[in-house]
């Protein structure tokens, strides 16, 4: 299946979401994946990964994707900066030549609604929207996933050291997250929307 959703932020920069419906043969002559991944969905999502990357940027130089320690891929000494993320049958990437990125796909699942005092302040957890508490929580779990992906080498408490302000509860919208770690502190702006059961969320 071609791209469902391609958003273009600046003449540099770039998203898109794409639905795997082909089998691994259809990617396997365009693009390589590490050999070390051997479960075939996962195999299948990595594929779609890098094979998405090309289609946002046709000259994006998937040969030379390296792994960091902490497991974010990028391209060394490139101008490049990009994030994929995984969701099931769907992929995501985002790509931009004016800095860091982050991006995220999740499925609106209970499990988000269970785990939430783990990745939640106090202070967020106030602002939920009771009728629509799920979504809400969704939105902020992708949001620091996303935030995660920018920041890049791991080791990160959700809770600890992302903060999100406070925002309403919508489709879409804008929201602010706050990024402190000893080693670097950001304030973040992200976009997201919630589209049949999924969250995309990314900051750019």
């Amino acid at each position: 299946m071609p791209l469902i959703r391609t958003i273009q932020m600046n003449p540099g920069s770039r998203l898109g979401v794409w639905k795997i419906t082909e089998e691994e043969d259809f990617f396997a002559g365009k693009v390589n994946i590490s050999t070390a991944i051997h479960h075939p969905h996962k195999r299948l999502q990595h594929f779609a990964g890098r094979y998405l990357l090309t289609e946002l940027f046709p000259d994006f130089p998937i040969g030379d994707i390296r792994i960091m320690e902490s497991r974010k891929p990028y391209v060394h000494g490139n101008d490049y900066h990009f994030s994929i993320s995984h969701c099931g049958d769907y992929v995501a990437a985002i790509i931009s030549r004016e800095g860091a990125v982050g991006i995220d796909i999740e499925e609106i699942k209970i499990k988000i609604e269970k785990v939430s005092h783990k990745f939640l302040s106090v202070k967020e957890q106030a602002f939920i929207d009771p009728g629509n508490a799920l979504a809400h929580k969704t939105i902020c779990w992708s949001a620091k996933e996303a935030v995660f992906k920018w920041y890049g080498l791991g080791s990160v408490d959700f809770k600890e050291n992302m903060t999100i302000e406070p925002f309403p509860f919508q489709p879409k919208g804008f929201l602010t997250c706050n990024f402190n770690k000893a080693d670097k502190n950001a304030r973040l702006y992200l976009q997201y929307l919630l589209d049949n059961e999924l969250c995309l969320t990314w900051t750019a």
